[in-house]
């Protein structure tokens, strides 16, 4: 009796720290928030920046909502895109009514997201995104790499709440 009670305490003690080390494992980065950005910290090109002013982003266990406030010739607009956070592809609007397919990814850590994103350019190819998002010290770094037949281009944005 007394190996019965000592092996089922044994089996307890293991199952909770399973639990214990799943739950930890799971815990994503929270990338929620309304982030303004800082123009003076961030890597933006100098003749032309894609850089959002502010991003609102919304998480949960399965969707990340990405809702860009940008300015391009003093005109102002807002694009939101939804990416699903288990590494299948999603589609959301691009430019001018095409589709813009992405998948999102966790690094191992469950710190860093990185979305790589496609659009097709009539006549013209495709446009390949990158963003890798991250929380450091506070703000949220995002890291964009943009390419096509054009060439490339790459800026770092960092965002403060």
């Amino acid at each position: 009796m007394k190996q019965i009670s000592t092996f089922l305490r044994g089996a307890a003690i293991c199952l909770i720290a399973l639990f214990i080390s799943s739950a930890l494992q799971a815990q994503c980065a929270d990338l929620s928030g309304t982030w303004k950005l800082n123009a003076s910290k961030s890597k933006l090109n100098e003749q032309f920046s894609m850089a959002p002013k502010r991003l609102v982003i919304t998480q949960d266990a399965a969707i990340l909502t990405v809702e860009r406030h940008s300015e391009f010739m003093d005109q102002q607009f807002v694009t939101k895109d939804k990416f699903t956070l288990d590494g299948k592809e999603c589609e959301n609007e691009g430019f001018q009514g095409s589709k813009k397919k992405s998948t999102a990814t966790w690094s191992d850590d469950k710190q860093v997201l990185t979305v790589k994103s496609t659009i097709p350019m009539e006549g013209a190819g495709e446009i390949s995104f990158k963003e890798v998002f991250s929380l450091a010290e506070g703000s949220l770094s995002v890291e964009t790499t943009t390419s096509s037949d054009w060439g490339s281009s790459s800026e770092s944005y960092i965002f403060d709440k």
